[in-house]
């Protein structure tokens, strides 16, 4: 079975300003303002509340910007990209110090975020980037590798099976970053084993209602199901409803993968109900404030810094889950 695996720390992310798997990477763009020894005030316009991952990614937001003296303006897109853009224009003309927001998905931005460098305020990436051929309208990129995510799920699987495969692909949000890199790192890495088959692959739009939906379509439209791969761990909760209410045993007669384990992925795959699970860190508080700090104070920032992450398998979800904060 695989080891727990760690990837770039945050000590290390200078070498890997040129990386580009989650989107395009980072860029300057103007001189940020600075906050003057006053308050800093950020305006963050988060996704939604769509997963256990996104309300835990929420609080850490909120609590460690409490923690930095940072006055935090906060707002939920639902899942909506107009949303996302209506919030941001908010926070221009609220002058805010600086913008975060984590782009509900990649495509669309360059308008907004340009009114933002035209009114000289600093914007952060956290969590997912965008798709855009200007750099310059962020200053930095905070969150996960998630074609490494990908590739981790398929590594497991090429590892774990034999003979010919049946998978169902529980796909997240349509266009979103994490949707399409996960999915790319998979395919790449479970291209070496012909014998495994992606047989069908919709959006659950990463919940746990959407996840199940689409595994009781799967379950009446596919003549033989092996593993599902779901990009996160809600909608492989989801999908375990289904395969249970289908009469089969979720994590025997269906493999099941997810990304992100949060606690009920983690007590899912210590019961063996899930059988592998690469990690999506959501605590990036900390690391958002540090940067937001740094970026209204003018300095330099790494494009992109990655976020420290493993993977789990039963025995060593049984050993974290008395510990896990999310």
């Amino acid at each position: 079975m695989p080891v727990l695996k760690k990837i770039t720390t945050v000590a290390s992310v200078v070498l890997l300003s040129a990386l580009t798997a989650c989107g395009s990477g980072g860029g300057g763009g103007g001189t940020a303002p600075s906050s003057g020894g006053g308050t800093i005030t950020m305006g963050f316009a988060q996704v939604g509340a769509e997963s256990g991952w996104r309300t835990a990614n929420t609080k850490s937001i909120q609590d460690e910007a409490k923690a930095a003296g940072i006055d935090l303006k906060f707002s939920d897109a639902q899942q909506k990209q107009e949303n996302q853009i209506k919030a941001i224009r908010s926070y221009i003309q609220q002058k805010v110090s600086v913008i975060a927001f984590s782009p509900v998905v990649e495509t669309g931005w360059d308008t907004v975020l340009l009114e933002a460098k035209r009114a000289n305020i600093p914007v952060i990436l956290t969590d997912r980037s965008i798709d855009s051929d200007d750099t310059s309208l962020y200053k930095t990129f905070l969150g996960s590798d998630f074609v490494e995510e990908g590739r981790r799920a398929g590594d497991w699987l090429v590892a774990n099976t034999s003979g010919p495969t049946t998978v169902v692909e529980l796909q997240g949000t349509t266009g979103a970053a994490p949707a399409n890199d996960r999915k790319k790192g998979f395919e790449e890495k479970i291209a070496a084993k012909p014998d495994i088959k992606v047989v069908a692959s919709q959006t659950g739009d990463f919940t746990r209602s959407g996840g199940k939906q689409v595994m009781e379509a799967f379950l009446k439209s596919q003549p033989k199901i092996d593993v599902v791969y779901a990009h996160n761990d809600d909608m492989g909760l989801g999908a375990i409803e289904a395969i249970k209410a289908a009469g089969k045993v979720p994590g025997k007669d269906i493999k099941i993968i997810t990304v992100d384990a949060v606690k009920d992925g983690m007590t899912a795959l210590a019961n063996g109900e899930i059988n592998f699970i690469v990690e999506c860190n959501p605590l990036l508080g900390k690391q958002l404030m540090d940067l937001a700090k740094k970026v209204v104070a003018g300095e330099d920032v790494p494009a992109r810094v990655v976020t420290e992450e493993g993977t789990f398998t039963q025995e060593q979800a049984k050993a974290a889950l008395p510990q896990r904060q999310y």
